[in-house]
């Protein structure tokens, strides 16, 4: 396979988030989302005979999962266009690497990618971190990061597990964990700020709220309508007495117990216990198809 669709993707005309961000989020949210068959058919074009059409349509029906995951990483300071620009690079490169032979969904192998990319573009763009030039150095920094989110400053055990964890020293760990505390700022400025202080020494200055923005409520509950839809037809797949079990364990509240619905249909709670074992990993098949 030749190197077409990364390397010349002026041939995909794909729209670019530089510009007017909102106005390319709005366009991208029109582009029709492609079923299991659609996305297999397209998949089988490039991967069999090189078709860019093909790549290019499996590409823009997933700008909007890129736009989603490049969401989660504007805490970092960088602008959300630039991110969205880099996850479509990784886009463009899951799609190169696709095989719809696996059994699996575009967007389950793509996410990787985008991620992967999205990541790079930080540890390059982000001063504290340009130190982090290893494997296990990157993913210390993203792990850590999340994990100071929710415990703060870690215990000497949690600094002892993170390091045994990631296949680093438990200074390393110490050294990272220094360097993002010495990038936390107020939110807000003190009150005897000076007047004339640029308002982006602040986070308040720089990140956007995105809570109430259209685009990304339109984005949001077309991503829930689209899994629902996927989960409604694994659903289908399922007979009526396994579809029932998960229904009531997962899917009710308040949700039946084991023994309650093993009274229902007069067998044991270790054989409802299986049959709900076999009938979560038959949605996660049908759902992966």
């Amino acid at each position: 396979m030749t190197n077409a669709l990364v390397h010349k993707r002026p041939e995909l005309s794909l729209p670019s988030p530089i510009g007017d961000l909102e106005a390319y989020i709005q366009a991208v949210n029109r582009i029709p989302m492609l079923s299991a068959e659609e996305e297999r058919r397209l998949a089988r074009r490039w991967r069999e005979h090189e078709d860019v059409e093909a790549a290019r349509q499996l590409v823009l029906s997933h700008l909007r999962f890129v736009v989603h995951v490049a969401r989660g990483y504007t805490g970092y300071g960088l602008p959300l266009a630039d991110l969205i620009q880099e996850g479509n690079i990784g886009l463009m490169k899951a799609v190169k690497r696709f095989d719809p032979g696996l059994g699996v969904r575009l967007v389950s192998f793509a996410v990787h990618w985008i991620r992967a990319e999205i990541h790079e573009f930080i540890l390059r763009n982000w001063r504290i971190v340009k130190v982090a030039t290893t494997k296990a150095q990157r993913k210390l920094f993203f792990n850590l990061r999340s994990a100071k989110k929710r415990l703060g400053w870690l215990s000497r055990d949690e600094v002892e597990a993170v390091a045994e964890d990631l296949d680093v020293s438990p200074e390393t760990v110490l050294e990272m964990e220094g360097r993002l505390a010495g990038q936390d700022v107020p939110f807000d400025p003190q009150a005897d700020a000076d007047e004339d202080e640029s308002p982006y020494s602040a986070p308040a200055g720089y990140l956007p709220d995105l809570r109430y923005e259209p685009a990304a409520a339109v984005e949001e509950s077309d991503w829930e309508r689209w899994n629902r839809e996927r989960l409604r037809a694994a659903l289908a797949t399922l007979d009526a007495r396994s579809r029932d079990i998960v229904e009531r364990r997962w899917l009710s509240e308040p949700k039946a117990t084991l023994q309650e619905l093993a009274d229902i249909y007069g067998v044991s709670a270790e054989r409802i216990r299986q049959i709900e074992k076999n009938a979560l990993r038959r949605l996660q098949r049908a759902m992966a198809a």
